[in-house]
């Protein structure tokens, strides 16, 4: 079995997990007001692996959630990643952001599953999954209008979690639509995606390798005079 190093630093929930094959090992994560990754990022990879009774070189890879999400908390994350798999020669994992929250919601049949991400003002960062959790509908960010997933009410149950809930609840009045803003990115959710993509030896490029910002389309222009 891999051991694994998953870091997830996309919002505020800093957290830090280690699992062996598709199982977590020990879990370490807090959720604070304020980003705080900078401080606690590396004390938490050090409390995990010793939670876990392991050593650097008792790891088999590291994974990190690619985005979208914080610029500064995804930089932190990926630049730590990016630091332990060369120095300890390991492979990188990217877990895309969204799916692993996907994860954590348990759909019946014809359900679906729209993570959402505050982004700023009207604007959420969202993707959109099946029962069986594949991705049926690409990352985008996007301005929430009261049009906003229509065309997905066609099924009995569509789930919109995470940081933008609240955004979309406030807008969206269909009876299928149900909302649940306490759904965090986690490392948790990670280990079962990490795990796969080890075993399909699906590794980045540790040298080239960049977080999924979708900055092109936050930034803003200078207006023009």
């Amino acid at each position: 079995m891999a051991r694994i190093l998953n870091l997830e630093t996309a919002t505020t929930n800093c957290s830090v997990s280690i699992s062996d094959g598709d199982t977590i090992v020990f879990l370490k994560e807090n959720n604070a007001m304020e980003y705080s990754h900078s401080e606690q990022l590396h004390i938490f990879i050090k409390e995990a692996l010793q939670g876990a009774s392991l050593s650097f070189s008792d790891l088999n890879a590291v994974s990190v959630s690619k985005g979208p999400g914080s610029y500064t908390g995804l930089r932190i994350g990926v630049s730590a990643a990016k630091g332990l798999c060369f120095s300890l020669d390991l492979p990188l994992i990217s877990i895309p952001t969204l799916e692993s929250m996907a994860h954590q919601v348990t759909l019946k049949g014809n359900g679906l599953v729209i993570p959402v991400l505050d982004a700023r003002r009207m604007e959420v960062y969202s993707a959109v999954f099946d029962a069986d959790h594949q991705e049926i509908r690409e990352t985008k960010a996007e301005i929430i209008t009261e049009d906003s997933f229509r065309e997905y009410t066609a099924h009995k149950e569509v789930h919109i979690v995470g940081s933008g809930a609240q955004k979309c609840k406030d807008l969206l009045q269909h009876p299928n639509f149900q909302f649940d803003v306490s759904v965090t990115p986690s490392a948790k959710e990670m280990a079962q995606l990490a795990h796969k993509k080890y075993e399909a030896r699906h590794f980045e490029d540790v040298a080239y390798f960049e977080p999924y910002y979708l900055k092109d389309f936050v930034l803003q222009g200078k207006k023009k005079a």
